[in-house]
């Protein structure tokens, strides 16, 4: 079946169809985080792939062979994706687990585990100009004709993944009930600069 141009739904946010099923969805809601786990969370366009390299390359002590040789949606799945049940790790030590979903649907199951999660922010002008421009390239994401439009909807959180303003806000606001690491992608981008990277 083709689901290119399918939307699902979970708690009020919309989701491609493309990348997730009722039954990916269900799925992660209900998954059980273990100790060891270190989830990866973000709004879209706000440097998770960044952060997936640099953990890939702390766990592997610096060896790039893991990193240039195994797909980062391997290595650290997105727990709502459909391949997710299929991909992520069943063995003892640390698993890389990725997501955008929001809070009221994680956090409930986070406060109940050991994991760690890593929380990555980016600055909401910066966000919304590299998500119109993903929307532009990734055909499965809705097509405006104009910034402005964009921009209207991101503003009102009607865009897949939904309003970055509640994402932000409500991760934040679990930063007392987790085992919680925030870093922005500004100072990711200041230690890369000073570090030549």
């Amino acid at each position: 079946m083709d689901r290119m141009h399918v939307t699902e739904m979970l708690s009020g946010i919309q989701l491609p169809g493309h990348l997730h099923t009722p039954e990916s969805l269900q799925y992660a809601k209900e998954f059980q985080f273990r100790e060891g786990d270190v989830l990866i969370i973000s709004y879209p366009k706000s440097g998770t792939t960044w952060i997936q390299e640099i953990l890939t390359l702390i766990y592997s002590q610096g060896d790039p062979a893991i990193a240039t040789s195994v797909p980062n949606w391997m290595r650290a799945p997105w727990l709502e994706h459909t391949y997710f049940k299929t991909t992520v790790k069943d063995e003892e030590g640390p698993r890389f687990i990725t997501s955008h979903l929001s809070s009221d649907i994680l956090a409930p199951a986070l406060q109940n585990s050991k994991a760690k999660v890593i929380y990555v922010v980016r600055n909401s002008k910066d966000v919304a100009v590299s998500f119109y421009y993903f929307h532009k390239m990734a055909k499965f994401m809705p097509n405006f004709e104009s910034f402005s439009e964009f921009l209207e909807h991101f503003l009102q959180g009607k865009v897949y993944y939904g309003s970055w303003f509640d994402h932000v806000k409500g991760w934040y606001s679990q930063k007392a009930n987790l085992d919680m690491f925030i870093i922005s992608y500004e100072d990711l981008y200041k230690v890369g600069h000073i570090s030549g990277l």
